[in-house]
């Protein structure tokens, strides 16, 4: 079984989709910090470009819950804001109107907002702290879901996969 956690328009098959919005296409319509499934159910939790709608003080409840719900060696693959890439892409341009999305969210609905920003060793940290190991980068290129162009494969200049700046830290840890 494997759990695709805010799905957003980006529905994948042979998973269970989820997202808090109605008007888009799931399997169940809810809080990704409370999902109503029994411990041990997943082989793999995906969760792109989710976590950080999650209120910063409740991040490691949230990762430690989405733990419970994997299987024995089950894989957490997250991907988020990189705010490394960030201020090295604003470094290199001092365009922020094009970075306000990935610091901020889209803010277009309510909910649609980012309330915490990571880098690499910050994520790291808090995934042990949430109990997992074996923490480590992944590449949407090399997954089952690298068909389907979710914000794991978010690029600056806009949809540059060949010669742009990966802006997503794509970090995966085993329970």
């Amino acid at each position: 079984m494997k759990l695709h956690l805010g799905c957003g328009n980006t529905y994948l098959h042979g998973w269970v989709n989820v997202d808090i919005f109605s008007n888009v296409k799931a399997d169940l319509h809810c809080d990704i910090t409370r999902l109503p499934y029994e411990k041990g159910t997943f082989d793999t939790i995906y969760a792109s470009h989710v976590l950080e709608h999650v209120h910063r003080h409740m991040v490691i409840a949230t990762l430690q819950h989405w733990r419970e719900l994997l299987k024995p060696n089950g894989v957490l693959r997250l991907a988020v804001p990189n705010f490394e890439a960030v201020c090295k892409r604003y470094r290199a341009t001092g365009d922020l109107p094009e970075l306000m999305g990935l610091l901020y969210g889209g803010q277009n609905m309510t909910l649609n907002s980012h309330t915490i920003i990571f880098d690499e060793a910050y994520l790291t940290s808090l995934l042990i702290k949430a109990g997992f190991s074996a923490v480590a980068q992944w590449d949407w290129r090399l997954t089952e879901h690298s068909e389907h162009d979710d914000f794991s494969q978010s690029y600056l200049p806009h949809m540059d996969k060949e010669n742009g700046m990966l802006m997503s830290l794509n970090i995966e840890a085993v329970k």
